[in-house]
């Protein structure tokens, strides 16, 4: 499958980067290749994953992190990434609005 990030979900990850960089300069970087492996793993195991919200979610690997996403035919888009602290209705809010 083919994955694709919303333009939501791109900021999302930018916002994530941006976050660990204001700590810890290796750990934006880090932060950056984790969850791009994470969301190549898309491509294999899209679809698997129990939904949440209306959307599969995937917790990040090693980063307090969750990717919503949803199939389409044979893309794999993902809609939000997301940092799990976070205030649940403030979750819920998020992904009904975009």
């Amino acid at each position: 499958m083919i994955v694709q990030l919303s333009d939501d979900a791109e900021r999302d990850l930018l916002a994530g980067i941006v976050f660990y960089d204001a700590n810890d300069r290796p750990a934006g970087d880090y932060f950056f290749e984790s969850l791009t492996a994470d969301l190549r793993s898309l491509a294999v195991l899209g679809g698997v994953h129990s939904m949440r919200h209306d959307y599969h979610c995937m917790s990040a690997s090693r980063f307090p992190y969750a990717v919503y996403y949803e199939v389409r035919s044979d893309v794999v888009l993902v809609v939000a990434i997301l940092d799990e602290r976070r205030n649940p209705d403030w979750i819920a809010e998020r992904l009904r609005n975009g």
